[in-house]
């Protein structure tokens, strides 16, 4: 019970965070580029590399990387966990299924948000 709970806490206050984040971009840069979208992936990526590197240095607990990984970072931005786990095959030497998980995470994300408004719009 209380893994859920570390991760639902961490979560609201990473999304908190990104919503945050969004409105200040927009605010200093204006709305015609996604530019709050672009800060919150490229600081998450930053942020979690820093995590994993400390975490990893202090053989912190499971509870944080569950709050602070998988929750706060997760809320905040899924971008820093599909980099994370980009790096991960990379150094285990996965170069190629590295590359096919980017084309197929990113490609196939946009792919599947067409599928869904046009499901949609042939229903409306």
């Amino acid at each position: 019970m209380f893994p859920l709970l570390y991760v639902m806490v961490g979560g609201a206050v990473g999304s908190g965070a990104r919503y945050l984040t969004g409105r200040a971009m927009t605010a200093l840069l204006g709305p015609d580029y996604p530019f709050g979208t672009l800060a919150v992936n490229l600081i998450g990526g930053l942020l979690m590399g820093v995590l994993v590197g400390v975490l990893a240095r202090n053989t912190a607990s499971e509870a944080w990387r569950l709050l602070l990984a998988v929750g706060v970072l997760g809320g905040f931005t899924t971008f820093s966990s599909f980099s994370l786990d980009v790096v991960t095959l990379i150094e285990r030497g996965a170069i190629g299924v590295a590359f096919g998980y980017i084309l197929l995470s990113v490609i196939g994300s946009i792919v599947a948000v067409f599928a869904g408004l046009t499901a949609v719009r042939a229903i409306a």
